[in-house]
């Protein structure tokens, strides 16, 4: 198989910011023990799971290609998920939040392409192929919950987050990573979890991006459907833990009706859910979205969405009445009755109408950060904006004329002016002046000697949300981890290992004959004691054989493997119940 994906247009389009969290698959990667994890899980999954998830799910598995037998290649995915309108990518691990929204923005898939050791095949906090393939895709062929799905990420991406979201994503990451690897010292476990802990206890006033986190776990990753007496699964956490689907199901988690204060409710990506959110059907998660989207800065605006930005100390973007885009580094609002009258970016900043950098002015003429003031001329009812060409004249607002403008707020812009630029609507957007001065009381906020100035009309901040407004005005292929996942140790013995589940594979697969079953058994049983799931693959294909001596030899022994290891109790029990389904074992 393929270590690359077919080419699909929606993954083409996608931004080079995005790309930059791509990888090649590496299917060759997936060893036969990998693919006998897979396996077990979805066989069990579809058994159980055609019971209690949402009606979507089967008919999903079919639509995207899934396949209980084999792990997914994403160039076969993509070819089938293109007719849905979608495609997926593979990258490595957990990515930031508001990449892995804005990769849904785009109708494409995230997929982290690990998957679980044999120990983790309950549940992993570490993102892998069966929790993101098994579990998200197939629910994407639903139309109506995909047009969520691709909904929450455009807004989700414009969320703004804390200067502590970003050391929080980082940490989750690392400690993911270290409960998935194999052999993983506990004192490095417990680091983690305690950095994550001190962290979550320290995060201060709770940002957009981590209370829209919040309406993403609930749903996307462990939603519930219908009623709260007769839910069904649909999040592709439930989804893709044979644990957690089942545990969800019992008294033991409350189930809550879905609503906006799912935002309110945190969660821990270590531990089984204490409680679950039932949403009636997919078209009240737009509804509940939109109702939270209405508290945003993107669709709020004025002076506290600027300090939002200025509080992320990161790239985002202030957008005025005119439509004008300011986007930078936000470092000061200043305020008057509650109106924003002067907003301040520092370092590289670009100006943009409608999502595109205006020419003339990107990050080079803009460099050193850019200010103006925002709102009313001081005893003018009319906005500059607002004003006709014949308005404009007779305030003096005229090439060639050098003018004092007076802001509310005590803002005074002081000039000649050179020129000015308009919207489509034919609203100025844009004055440039020369020899300028800009004060705000006594304080020089701008002086003569630093070249032209560009001021920005609009008589209000109407939206502020985080990023560009214009990706290309900005260098954004800078994401580097700071931790790496980390792959399954070789040994000898796990080569040994790998070999006879290999051999298992093949027999099955070629309804092979002449290979001895009893061979591999008893070298199974006495170099690899612990070993579970490949005595389960034995059973199964001798009672299709009709070998029942040698089947019951080897149910025997699972029996003892029961004894010794009582934490793959439930799973071997499971697994035989695949096998012999209403039989007596």
């Amino acid at each position: 198989m393929s270590n690359t994906f077919e080419s699909n247009p929606l993954i083409d389009r996608l931004p080079q910011h995005l790309k930059q969290f791509i990888k090649p698959q590496d299917y060759e990667d997936y060893t036969p023990i990998n693919q006998a994890v897979w396996r077990y899980v979805m066989r069990k999954n579809v058994d159980y799971l055609s019971r209690v998830a949402h009606n979507s799910y089967l008919e999903g598995l079919k639509k995207t290609g899934l396949e209980v037998e084999n792990i997914p290649n994403m160039y076969g995915m993509n070819r089938i998920l293109k007719e849905i309108g979608w495609a997926a990518v593979a990258v490595d691990g957990f990515i930031p939040p508001n990449a892995f929204m804005e990769f849904q923005a785009y109708n494409v898939l995230v997929i982290a392409s690990d998957i679980r050791q044999l120990e983790h095949i309950e549940y992993t906090p570490a993102p892998d192929i069966i929790h993101e393939g098994a579990g998200h895709a197939p629910i994407i062929a639903n139309p109506e919950y995909a047009e969520y799905l691709r909904r929450f990420g455009e807004i989700g991406c414009k969320a703004i987050s804390s200067h502590k979201d970003y050391e929080m994503y980082e940490a989750i990451r690392l400690l993911s990573i270290l409960k998935e690897a194999e052999g993983t010292p506990q004192q490095e476990i417990d680091a983690a979890e305690k950095a994550v802990e001190d962290l979550q206890n320290d995060m201060g006033e709770v940002s957009e991006m981590a209370k829209i986190r919040n309406l993403h776990w609930w749903t996307v990753e462990y939603g519930l459907i219908g009623t709260v007496e007769n839910p069904k699964i649909y999040g592709a956490g439930l989804l893709s833990s044979i644990g957690e689907s089942a545990w969800c199901m019992t008294h033991e988690v409350r189930k809550i009706p879905y609503s906006i204060d799912a935002a309110e409710q945190s969660f821990d990506i270590t531990k089984p859910q204490p409680q679950l959110f039932v949403t009636p059907d997919f078209a009240f998660l737009n509804q509940v979205l939109e109702e939270f989207a209405n508290t945003m800065a993107l669709r709020k605006g004025g002076p506290k969405s600027v300090k939002k930005l200025i509080d992320s100390n990161a790239l985002g973007t202030i957008e005025l009445s005119t439509g004008l885009q300011i986007s930078g580094r936000f470092s000061n609002v200043i305020e008057y009755n509650g109106k924003s009258v002067y907003v301040q970016s520092t370092g590289k900043t670009a100006l943009s109408y409608r999502n595109k950098e205006l020419v003339g002015h990107g990050t080079n003429t803009h460099a050193e950060g850019f200010g103006s003031p925002i709102g009313m001329l001081k005893g003018i009812n009319l906005a500059i904006e607002d004003m006709s060409p014949r308005d404009l004249k007779a305030y003096d607002i005229y090439e060639g004329k050098t003018v004092n403008l007076e802001f509310e707020g005590d803002i005074t812009v002081s000039g000649e002016i050179i020129t000015g630029s308009r919207n489509l609507q034919g609203e100025i957007i844009i004055i440039s002046f020369k020899d300028c001065t800009v004060k705000h009381g006594e304080t020089i906020l701008f002086q003569p000697d630093w070249g032209i100035y560009d001021m920005a009309v609009g008589k209000k901040v109407v939206s502020a949300f985080s990023g560009p407004a214009d990706v290309n005005s900005f260098d954004l292929i800078t994401h580097i981890p700071s931790s790496q996942t980390i792959k399954a140790k070789k040994s000898d013995e796990r080569t040994n290992l790998e070999h006879l589940y290999r051999k298992v594979r093949n027999i099955r697969e070629n309804n092979k004959h002449d290979e001895s079953l009893k061979n591999i058994f008893h070298e199974l049983k006495s170099n690899h004691p612990k070993d579970w799931l490949l005595p389960l693959e034995l059973i199964e294909i001798l009672k299709l054989r009709n070998e029942p001596e040698l089947m019951q030899e080897i149910l025997i022994y699972i029996e003892k493997i029961k004894e010794n290891r009582p934490e793959v109790n439930k799973l071997i029990s499971n697994g035989l119940e695949l096998i012999f389904e209403k039989e007596t074992v």
